[in-house]
């Protein structure tokens, strides 16, 4: 066994196609296996790249890491775009104070159980706060994939990709002072919490703008095509258009398709057709995409005692405050029982917004510029974070498919 894995390693594992096809076939055995132990399928994809990964076998080369980050980029592109794809006016109309209502609810809830808990236990007040504004990123990708494969809609689902939208743009904001508050400390500098701000809100308009050009773009170029191959060429050359500007531009992605896709689906009814068109796409891309990401699951993280229990503080804190966030303000709008109990469940996954923050602030000058205690600290606060990401990756699609069942209506 140790000589055909170390042959793969040697001949085959600096190929990137190798690389994508490894992920596809464990991801697929993977998923087959989970689904027979009544687990999603993004579970044994997860599973897959943690044992093909530098956690596991190592086959899949670091070098290669780059190239396979496309394709996640790609994915969650289309996540977006079937996200924004919900947003009708008739459901904004209906549901969107509510939502935004809970949304904020479970993110402040979050954000102020994590960082009190945190300053209990003794941590920097100024890495108390980034992690509690970090703990408030939920990842879009698990709902979907769940929600796609169990073909569920109804007022549940609505609910859940309305706040799983906002969430997003919601989490930048949060980060935004979080960030500006923490580097004051840290630098020992005045605080410039209005060019925070400032900079936060640019950010998000600019991604709104560049998806509604996007989205404009498709609607009038595709609207009287009749060939859905077509109509598919188009829609994926501005996909990518979009999610590239936005990423060159240091925007968000997410926001900037889920607008995107929100624009399609109101401008005529007539778009369906072309999420319609991407569907056949996207099951080999979810496979990819999650075995990716288990493969960036770093088991390391739990050899240091003072990281498990501070992750698992902070894991415990932030599911309370996703949990009854939504279970206390759907309460006081009485909203249906059923959603009240099940809703917060399904916001525990958390992956790439999440790692993206904290690698953030690992690059911000202040911090390079800093002690090397603060960098220790910055150390950790990683590290808490990539722990996180490895138990809500692996817990929270389970929690979010029965969270979903329990609420299905099939389309």
């Amino acid at each position: 066994m140790i000589d055909i894995v170390n042959i793969i390693r040697e001949y085959f594992a600096h190929h990137i196609i190798f690389s994508v096809g490894l992920l596809l076939i464990a991801g697929y055995a993977f998923g087959q296996l989970s689904e027979k132990i009544k687990l999603p399928a993004i579970t044994g994809y997860i599973f897959a790249g943690v044992l093909v990964g530098s956690s596991g076998l190592k086959l899949i080369r670091h070098e290669n890491m780059e190239m396979l980050y496309v394709l996640s980029e790609v994915t969650l592109s289309f996540i977006a775009v079937i996200i924004g794809g919900e947003f009708s006016f008739y459901k904004l109309k209906l549901y969107g104070k509510k939502i935004v209502f809970l949304t904020l609810a479970q993110m402040f809830l979050t954000f102020g159980l994590v960082s009190v808990g945190l300053i209990l236990f003794s941590f920097p007040v100024y890495i108390a706060f980034l992690l509690g504004a970090i703990s408030a990123a939920t990842a879009p990708a698990a709902t979907v994939v769940i929600v796609e494969k169990l073909k569920a809609r109804g007022k549940f689902v609505d609910y859940l990709y309305g706040i799983v939208a906002l969430d997003d743009a919601g989490t930048v904001i949060l980060f935004s002072i979080a960030f500006a508050l923490s580097t004051s400390i840290i630098g020992k500098t005045e605080l410039n919490l209005s060019y925070s701000l400032f900079h936060a809100f640019k950010e998000i308009f600019y991604s709104i703008i560049i998806g509604a050009i996007g989205g404009i773009a498709i609607h009038f170029i595709t609207f009287k095509k009749k060939n859905l191959n077509e109509i598919k060429i188009i829609s994926l050359g501005f996909i990518f258009i979009t999610t590239s500007i936005s990423i060159s531009l240091h925007l968000s992605p997410l926001i900037s398709n889920m607008v995107l896709g929100m624009l399609l689906i109101n401008l005529s009814k007539k778009n369906v057709r072309i999420l319609f068109s991407l569907e056949p796409l996207t099951p080999p891309l979810y496979a990819v995409f999650f075995a990716i990401a288990g493969t960036e699951l770093n088991l390391q993280v739990f050899k240091d005692g003072s990281i498990l229990i501070a992750g698992f503080l902070f894991i415990i804190l932030r599911s309370f405050g996703k949990y009854f966030g939504i279970y206390f303000s759907a309460m006081a709008m009485n909203i249906n029982k059923n959603i009240r109990n099940y809703l917060g469940l399904s916001l525990l996954p958390q992956a790439g917004v999440a790692i993206g923050l904290v690698l953030f602030v690992q690059a911000s000058p202040v911090v390079a510029a800093s002690s090397i205690e603060i960098q220790n600290e910055i150390g950790k606060m990683i590290n808490i974070v990539l722990m996180s990401v490895f138990i809500n990756e692996i817990v929270g699609p389970p929690l979010s498919k029965i969270a979903i069942l329990k609420n299905l209506k099939r389309r």
